[in-house]
């Protein structure tokens, strides 16, 4: 087993899937957790009192809060460094000077920039502590390599020993994954029927779902590097192996080109920062891959905390598209031999964040968030196209594809502003450019999603993270062709939460919302043509559901 290398030593951290800021798990879910295996040394640092234990408890709150946005070593990336002393070329001050009054000032108000009120969120002993913890030095970051990987790898139900078709008449394209992100479990639930058909224990705060080229099995990965895979053909949904591929992580996704389909996995690395290779059927590890290297910029800037943001794989070529968010490069990994992938690296813009294709599926459109900009790039010819300018904090999920009288358009929403961009994809005057910009409900951002489909006729917008609870418990709907708000929709009566993400069903006639951070959490479902609740999915085993994931819109690709 070769492991591919770069010239450079790792930096090994521990960091929160993006925008996971609502999370109530405690630290003590996590398994092998960076504050379990952190040697913690400094009680004094920088004058500050701060007890080993407190350290530990510290690590785990940013670990849980901030390390998505600050970085692990709270260097930055979306959001500022959090370091004591203001590090070489930077414009912002160290947390010394802000002090303990500063520090509290932020973490209970949130800013302007997008980072949201904690108050009622942390307690005002976690608020206290953390502007102790943010004053001190960063603890020391544990590695975690291959023997280790490979010692994590449990191969539940060979593949000798699963079955050959399905041991049921349900139809599978239609399953939903759901994330249980709280509790640690993924739901499986029938979309013909809407009834559960296994909640399964997946680990820690669990990021994404992805689905195989065959829609047979899905992949969940979450902040514990934990990938858990899912077989639809049995009778129960159930987990047949599982591997850490590190301390955290926020995407997988398969091998999709003809020929190469359900072989291979890849697992992009928060901490540490790699990517690495598994096998699609077992998740037996083949290859590991450092991301560390030279940013973007021409400053030839070296980064180590290089993390692996949104992965999407390619139909028309056997690649992934891996974002290697810090450095600001589009990796474009050839799996043909997975054990030694050729890494193709484009430099883009910081800080990579989500993306996805436009409607031809050749073109992959990312965020990078920091500069406040959409990257455009052409994967079979493996070359950047142009950087987009489209407000503060794009952040489209995946993105979405509507067509009306302006084109083909691929649409982004903004966490910073109020603001919905819509990009022309289709050759001919204007193509990748900004050639409308609307705004959604009320005042601010917040928004982290947006959702369409070919056959939908409507456009879907959350405000998940605004302050404002009107805003962020209800979901925007426009016409895709007028691009006219058609309406507003608050919580059904009887649920209460933060509304996030959407999915459609396979039929394109259904929404499927999220509602949590609630007394009464819930999946909400509405009839896309008219907009009106069709059913809503509670119960005790929904607990504060997050993404949705369609096996048959998953597997293809459609947004």
């Amino acid at each position: 087993m070769k492991i591919s290398k770069l010239n450079t030593p790792l930096l090994l951290g521990v960091v929160m899937a993006t925008f996971s800021l609502f999370v109530s798990c405690k630290s003590d879910k996590k398994e092998d957790s960076y504050a379990k295996k952190t040697k913690i040394e400094e009680t004094n640092s920088n004058g500050i009192a701060i007890s080993d234990a407190e350290m530990e408890r510290g690590s785990a709150l940013y670990f849980d809060r901030c390390a998505g946005c600050h970085g692990s070593s709270r260097k930055g990336a979306t959001g500022p460094h959090l370091l004591p002393v203001k590090p070489e070329g930077s414009d912002k001050p160290g947390t010394l000077e802000f002090g303990a009054d500063g520090l509290k000032a932020f973490i209970v108000n949130g800013t302007a920039a997008g980072m949201p009120e904690w108050k009622g969120i942390l307690t005002e002993e976690e608020i206290e502590l953390m502007t102790r913890f943010l004053q001190v030095d960063p603890p020391a970051i544990p590695p975690y390599e291959m023997d280790e990987m490979t010692a994590s790898w449990k191969l539940i139900i060979p593949v000798a020993k699963r079955p050959t078709k399905p041991q049921h008449k349900r139809n599978i394209d239609n399953y939903f994954g759901v994330i249980m992100r709280d509790a640690g479990k993924v739901a499986i639930i029938d979309g013909d029927t809407k009834k559960e058909l296994a909640v399964l224990k997946t680990g820690f705060a669990v990021h994404i779902l992805r689905t195989s080229a065959s829609g047979r099995y899905i992949y969940s990965v979450g902040r514990d590097g934990r990938i858990t895979m899912i077989d639809t053909y049995t009778d129960v949904p159930s987990i047949v192996a599982e591997v850490k591929g590190g301390f955290d992580a926020r995407s997988v996704e398969v091998s999709k080109f003809k020929g190469y389909e359900d072989k291979y996995l890849v697992f992009g690395g928060y901490s540490p920062s790699h990517i690495a290779i598994f096998d699609a059927q077992t998740l037996e590890p083949l290859s590991i891959t450092p991301t560390a290297g030279n940013a973007c910029d021409g400053d030839k800037e070296f980064i180590e905390e290089a993390r692996v943001a949104a992965i999407v794989a390619s139909h028309t070529d056997p690649v992934w598209i891996c974002n290697i968010k810090e450095r600001g490069i589009v990796a474009i990994v050839d799996y043909t031999d997975p054990r030694n992938p050729k890494i193709t690296e484009i430099p883009a813009a910081r800080f990579l964040h989500d993306g996805g294709w436009d409607s031809t599926g050749h073109y992959f459109l990312v965020a990078a968030n920091a500069s406040n900009k959409i990257v455009v790039i052409d994967v079979p010819n493996k070359k950047l196209v142009t950087i987009i300018e489209t407000g503060k904090m794009p952040h489209p999920g995946r993105g979405t594809n509507i067509k009306n009288k302006l084109g083909n358009l691929w649409v982004t929403s903004h966490l910073g502003e109020n603001k919905l961009s819509f990009i022309k994809t289709n050759p001919g005057p204007g193509q990748w450019t900004v050639v409308k910009e609307i705004k959604a409900t009320g005042n601010g951002g917040g928004a982290l999603f947006v959702k369409s489909h070919p056959k939908s006729k409507h456009l879907w917008v959350d405000r998940t993270l605004n302050p404002d609870a009107k805003l962020n418990s209800s979901v925007d709907v426009f016409d895709t062709d007028t691009l006219e708000l058609v309406a507003n929709i608050p919580a059904p009566e009887g649920v209460d939460g933060r509304a996030v993400h959407f999915e459609y069903n396979k039929a394109g006639n259904e929404v499927w919302v999220s509602y949590f951070m609630g007394k009464k959490s819930a999946i909400v479902i509405y009839n896309d043509k008219t907009l009106k609740v069709k059913q809503i999915i509670q119960g005790d085993w929904v607990e504060n559901p997050t993404g949705k994931f369609n096996v048959y819109n998953t597997t293809h690709d459609i947004y």
